[in-house]
C-alpha cells in the first residue's frame, strides 16, 4: 500500500520479466509506489527472494532461460492471467527486444521502457550509427552497411578497411558485450575475422550482420544516462565512467566520470540528448561513448533500458530511476525532480562508485565459479547501498549471469567514495564460492586507479594491470594483507618468533578476515 495516500499509484499491479537483484530492486519501488507486484521463476528460482517479495508469482519453466525468462508469450500469459497491467522487463533478457515490447503493446499491456520501434532502430548497431551522425553526433569512424560474408576479399571492402585504417574491430550489428567481434590486424586477416566474426554473432544474436570500426585505443568508456517521456523531451542526469572491464564486461562504475570539464560535460550531455531525440526513445535509456586520448568523445551506441549501475546516479541525484520509470509509462511527462537533478548534473557535487561483485574468479581470467554460498555478510555504514538477491546458503546457479551483488558508495567527492567502498569491501564476508572480491580490493588500493584525473582510467586497464600473473599476485597479496589489517584490530601483526604467542580470540579474528577472501 502506497504512503501517499493524496496520490494514486501509477499502476494497480505489474509483471517484472526478471529475476534477482533487478526484480527485487523494481519490487522495492512498487511497495514504496503501491503497486502490487507479479514475479516470475524458473525451476532454479522456486525459492528465490524476488519470488518471495511478490504478491503472486508464476513458474515459466525450467531453469535454462530459453525455457524460461526468454519465453515472450509465458510472461505475457502471465501477466494477463494475473490481472497486470505493465511489464516491467529490468536489464538483460528481453530488455531491448523490440519483438517482446511490442508484443505487450498487442497484448493490451504497457511496456515499461522506451518504444519498440526506438529499441528496434538501436538493436540494430549500424542503424544506431546513422541515426547518431545525422544528429551531427561523432560516431567512431568506420562502415555504415554490412560487410559482405560471402565475398570477404571484396575489393570495396579492402578500400574501407584501408580507410579506417588498421588495427581495427569486426563487429556484431545486432548484438554487444564483445560476442561477434574480432580484432583485425591487418588487411590480409580481414577476410577470415570476417567470417569468424559473423558465425559468432549468428550464433549469439541470430544475425551474422557485421560491420567495420575503428579501434579507439587507448580510451574511457563514458556512457550517459538518459530519461525521455513521450512528448520527445528528454533529458541528461550525469554520465558515468564504465572503463574498468573485462572482455568488454564492466567491472566497476562510477559518476561522475573523473577529470572531465564542465565543457567537456556539458557537450557530452548535448550529443546523448541528441541522439536519443533523433531515435524517438523515451523512458530510460543510456547512450555510450569512448573518450580517446586527445579528449574526443565518440559514440558507441544506445542501450535501450535500465542499466545494471543506475543505482550510482540515483546515489548522486537522489532520483528513484524506477519510478521516474513507472510514472513516464504512464504517460506524465518528465518529472521536475527529474528536471532539477539534469541542472545539477552539469555541475557535480557528489560522487558514487561502485563495484559488481560476480562468482568468478580473478585468479583464472575471471572464470565463472557458481555454487552454493556459505556465510554471506554484506557491508552497511554511512553512504553505502547494497543491491543483492542472495542469502546465506543460496545457490549461485549456472545457467544465468554471475553477478551476486552490486556494492555502492557515495561521497563528496571521489578519494572519499572510494575510501569508503574499501571500508566496505572490506567489511563483505563469502564462503563457499569463488568471488571477485580480492579483485575489487585490489582495485581500490592500486594508486593507478584512484588518480582524480582520470588519466590511469582506460578499457585495458585489466589487461595491463591484473591479467599479467606477477601483477595478479601482487594485486592478490594486497587484497590478503588488508583482509589481515581489518582483523588485527587489537594492535600490529607479529611476526617476530620471540613475541608472545597471539591470543585465541585474534587468532580466530584473524582467521575469520582472512575467509573473507574466497579461494
Amino acid at each position: 500500500m502506497s504512503l501517499r495516500k493524496d496520490i494514486a499509484p501509477p499502476f494497480s499491479r505489474i509483471l517484472i520479466a526478471n529475476r534477482g537483484e533487478i526484480a527485487l530492486r523494481v519490487t522495492r519501488t512498487c511497495r514504496d509506489l503501491g503497486v502490487e507486484v507479479i514475479a516470475v521463476y524458473s525451476d532454479a528460482d522456486a525459492h528465490a527472494a524476488h519470488v518471495q517479495a511478490a504478491d503472486e508469482a508464476v513458474r515459466l519453466g525450467a531453469a535454462p532461460a530459453g525455457e524460461s525468462y526468454l519465453r515472450a508469450d509465458r510472461i505475457i500469459e502471465a501477466a494477463l492471467a494475473t490481472g497486470a497491467e505493465a511489464i516491467h522487463p529490468g536489464y538483460g533478457f528481453l530488455s531491448e527486444r523490440a519483438s517482446f515490447a511490442r508484443a505487450v503493446v498487442e497484448a493490451g499491456l504497457v511496456f515499461i521502457g522506451p518504444p519498440a520501434d526506438a529499441i528496434d532502430a538501436l538493436g540494430d548497431k549500424l542503424a544506431a550509427r546513422r541515426t547518431a551522425a545525422a544528429a551531427d553526433v561523432p560516431v567512431v569512424p568506420g562502415t555504415f552497411d554490412p560487410a559482405p560474408i560471402d565475398r570477404a576479399d571484396a575489393i570495396d571492402e579492402i578500400a574501407a578497411a584501408d580507410a579506417i585504417g588498421f588495427p581495427l574491430l569486426v563487429k556484431a550489428a545486432a548484438g554487444g558485450g564483445g560476442r561477434g567481434m574480432r580484432r583485425v590486424a591487418s588487411v590480409s586477416d580481414l577476410p577470415s575475422a570476417l567470417v569468424a566474426a559473423s558465425n559468432e554473432a549468428r550464433a549469439a544474436f541470430g544475425d551474422g550482420a557485421v560491420y567495420l570500426e575503428r579501434e579507439v585505443r587507448p580510451a574511457r568508456h563514458i556512457e550517459v544516462q538518459l530519461l525521455g517521456d513521450g512528448s520527445g523531451d528528454v533529458i541528461a542526469l550525469g554520465e558515468r565512467d564504465c572503463s574498468v572491464q573485462r572482455r568488454h564486461q564492466k567491472l566497476v562504475e562510477e559518476t561522475p566520470a573523473p577529470g572531465l570539464t564542465t565543457h567537456e560535460r556539458r557537450e557530452l550531455h548535448g550529443m546523448a540528448v541528441r541522439a536519443a531525440r533523433a531515435a524517438g526513445l523515451s523512458n530510460a535509456s543510456t547512450a555510450e561513448f569512448l573518450f580517446d586520448r586527445d579528449r574526443r568523445f565518440w559514440f558507441l551506441e544506445v542501450n535501450a533500458r535500465s542499466q545494471v549501475e543506475h543505482g550510482v546516479t540515483e546515489l548522486v541525484t537522489d532520483l528513484d530511476l524506477v519510478a521516474e520509470q513507472l510514472w513516464i509509462a504512464t504517460g506524465r511527462p518528465l518529472s521536475d525532480r527529474a528536471r532539477a537533478a539534469a541542472e545539477r548534473a552539469l555541475a557535480p557535487t557528489r560522487h558514487a562508485i561502485e563495484v559488481r561483485l560476480a562468482a568468478e574468479d580473478p585468479s583464472r581470467d575471471f572464470a565463472p565459479a557458481p555454487g552454493r554460498v556459505g556465510k554471506w555478510a554484506m557491508p552497511a555504514g554511512p553512504g553505502v547501498r547494497v543491491d543483492t538477491a542472495i542469502r546465506p546458503g543460496e545457490r549461485v546457479p549456472p545457467e544465468y549471469d554471475p553477478m551476486i551483488a552490486k556494492v555502492m558508495t557515495v561521497a563528496g567527492d571521489r578519494r572519499e567514495a572510494i575510501a569508503a567502498l574499501r571500508r566496505a569491501l572490506d567489511e563483505v564476508e563469502v564462503t563457499g564460492i569463488q568471488t571477485t572480491l580480492p579483485f575489487d580490493r585490489a582495485l581500490m588500493r592500486d594508486e593507478r586507479f584512484l588518480d582524480d584525473d582520470g588519466e590511469g582510467l582506460s578499457t585495458d586497464w585489466v589487461a595491463e594491470h591484473w591479467d599479467g600473473a606477477a601483477d595478479r599476485r601482487r594485486a592478490l597479496d594486497v587484497a590478503v594483507i588488508a583482509a589481515a589489517r581489518s582483523a588485527d584490530i587489537a594492535g600490529r601483526v607479529s611476526l617476530r618468533k620471540d613475541d608472545p604467542p597471539i591470543s585465541p580470540w585474534r587468532a580466530a579474528a584473524r582467521a575469520a578476515a582472512i575467509d573473507r577472501r574466497p579461494r
